[in-house]
């Protein structure tokens, strides 16, 4: 599809996608909408247009109602019983201009409502509107998911994002990781040193995964001195070398407050080679398993394990 093009050019600018079965209307608002700052695709049916609703996931969506096959409150309807596109605000824009129509389409969870023919400086002003509370909710959800202390994604994050995870990874038959990491006699640091000693460490080692993590990997801190790392397409192996560059970057950290300690962490890992049927939560008890292990092993160490159908490897650092 065209729109990936599209996307990855102009990935800064919102998309917007027009669902109307006309040619004429896709021509007209590509040209009037050219000045904004946005980025337009076209969906020409009601079904297309779902299929582009959850590859794209746009801003915002242009709704015709009137199309043959699909119409456009059944779109409607399936756009909100989605929970890949129920966040997607919809702007209908229709010829049907009975209240009754309009009542329907508010229902459904159109955020407004345009009729044909309609007026092009009201539209621009419509759909400025839209993006702009878009962002603003964006906004606000991220801002919710974030851990305030190490800017890293929060427990609440985690939960939701590993679940999607491991439902695409057994979908897709790809690999995929997960690693607990929690930092060795932390309490002993803010005993010691103070808790804003233990807070620069928990700072520190947020920065630390941030900065050697690959994009695709998904950091979150878990709670306390405990982090977690989601790792998409990685294979628990691979997991385990990246995760025990961690651990050797957060011993080779000077610490301003206390120069002469050396802070260290113990690593859990659970990952799978290929597609695994396993319940999110137990394959998180796995990694926790593991890192209990670390701790009794003596600290300081990276264990890891496959899950799933083959057997179990177990490796230690």
């Amino acid at each position: 599809m065209t729109f990936e093009a599209n996307i990855k050019l102009e990935d800064s600018k919102p998309v917007v996608l027009v669902i109307d079965d006309s040619q004429d209307v896709h021509r007209l608002l590509k040209a009037r909408l050219r000045s904004e700052e946005l980025t337009l695709i076209s969906a020409v049916g009601g079904a297309e247009g779902l299929i582009t609703a959850g590859t794209a996931k746009p801003a915002i969506i242009l709704l015709d109602l009137d199309m043959p096959g699909m119409d456009g409150f059944e779109v409607l309807r399936s756009l909100k019983d989605s929970s890949d596109t129920a966040q997607i605000p919809v702007i209908v824009l229709s010829a049907l201009a009975s209240p009754q129509d309009k009542v329907t389409a508010f229902d459904l969870g159109a955020v407004d409502y345009i009729t044909k023919p309609f007026d092009l400086t009201e539209l621009r002003v419509r759909v400025r509107s839209a993006l702009k509370m878009h962002a603003l909710l964006q906004m606000l959800s991220q801002r919710a998911k974030i851990d305030g202390l190490t800017g890293l994604w929060n427990r609440a994050y985690f939960d939701d994002r590993w679940r999607e995870e491991v439902a695409r990874a057994a979908r897709h038959d790809r690999p995929l990781t997960v690693a607990v990491m929690d930092v060795d006699h932390f309490k002993s640091i803010n005993d010691t040193f103070g808790h804003p000693a233990g807070d620069a460490v928990l700072m520190g080692l947020g920065k630390l995964v941030q900065r050697s993590c690959r994009a695709s990997d998904i950091p979150c801190r878990y709670g306390g001195e405990e982090f977690v790392l989601i790792m998409p397409d990685t294979t628990p192996e691979d997991a385990a070398t990246l995760c025990e560059r961690l651990r050797q970057g957060l011993m080779d950290i000077q610490w301003p407050r206390h120069p002469e300690r050396t802070v260290t962490m113990s690593v859990g890992l659970a990952g799978a080679e290929s597609a695994c049927a396993m319940d999110p939560g137990a394959w998180v008890e796995a990694a926790d398993r593991n890192l209990y292990a670390a701790k009794k092993g003596g600290r300081n160490r990276v264990v890891w394990t496959s899950v799933g159908p083959a057997k179990l490897v177990r490796a230690a650092s």
